[in-house]
Order: structure tokens, then sequence, then C-alpha cells
């Protein structure tokens, strides 16, 4: 039983981290600094995408649900859960992974234009020396 409780943690961490994969950008209008570790996880999860590795999260899924008697799943966890509802059948994964992809850009270009509107250059990406003079709002 507290396997199959722990693999629902890991789904749910998971989902989490893909939620901030697609809205983290927005969350750089309030927190300018979490840029860098939007960033970080964008360039992980391209990574683990393209490269065809598997990502720990799925892989600590798979194992908990084992320990816990359930057969669990083969494909990976985007695979297994996002694409049936999300992308019409019959997408090769070469498509979903560039539509993915293109809507994942487009959703952090307009979320960072926002933030670099709101904030400036220097202050949204941390570059003080930048700064001719430090603006009040540089600390946010």
């Amino acid at each position: 039983m507290w396997y199959r409780i722990g693999a629902d943690i890991v789904v749910v961490v998971h989902l989490l981290f893909l939620g901030f994969l697609v809205g983290g950008a927005f969350l750089t209008w309030r927190w300018p600094r979490i840029i860098w570790v939007h960033i970080s996880a964008v360039v992980y999860s391209a990574i683990v995408v393209f490269a065809s590795f598997t990502c720990p999260l799925t892989v600590l899924e798979k194992d908990l649900r084992h320990w816990g008697g359930e057969v669990g799943y083969t494909v990976g966890f985007i695979a297994h859960y996002l694409v049936p509802v999300t992308y019409p059948p019959g997408l090769t994964d070469e498509i979903q992974n560039g539509l993915g992809g293109v809507l994942l850009m487009l959703v952090a270009i307009i979320g960072y234009s926002g933030s670099l509107r709101r904030h400036g250059w220097a202050v949204a990406l941390r570059l003080p020396w930048l700064l001719g003079s430090r603006p009040a709002h540089y600390d946010v």
C-alpha cells in the first residue's frame, strides 16, 4: 500500500514539474530570480526528450508501482498519462515532440517578454553590471 501511495506522490510531483515547465516563465513576472531555475528545467527536459533519456521520476514511479504489486506501464510518463488526452491519435513521436516543443517555446516567449517588459533585461536576468543605477524593485 505504501508503495502505491509513494507512486501516486511521484505522479503529482511529476505533474507539478511539467506545470512549472509550461508556466514557469510567467512566475518570473513576480519572482525574476526564478528565470534561471526555469531555464535549467527546460534545458534538462529538452535533453531528456530529444536524447531519449528516461526521467528519474518515471523510473521511481515504475519501481514503486512494481514493488506495490501493480503492473505499471512500459512507455514514458508523458506517453502514458498526457499523450492520450492532449494529442489526436496517429501522430508520430517526432510530430508530438515538435508540437510540444513549439507550444512550450511560444508560452515561454510570451512569459519572458512580459517579465522583461515589467523588470527590464538587467533585473529579469539578474545582471547587475547592466544596471546604471539600482532601481527600487531590483530586490523583488
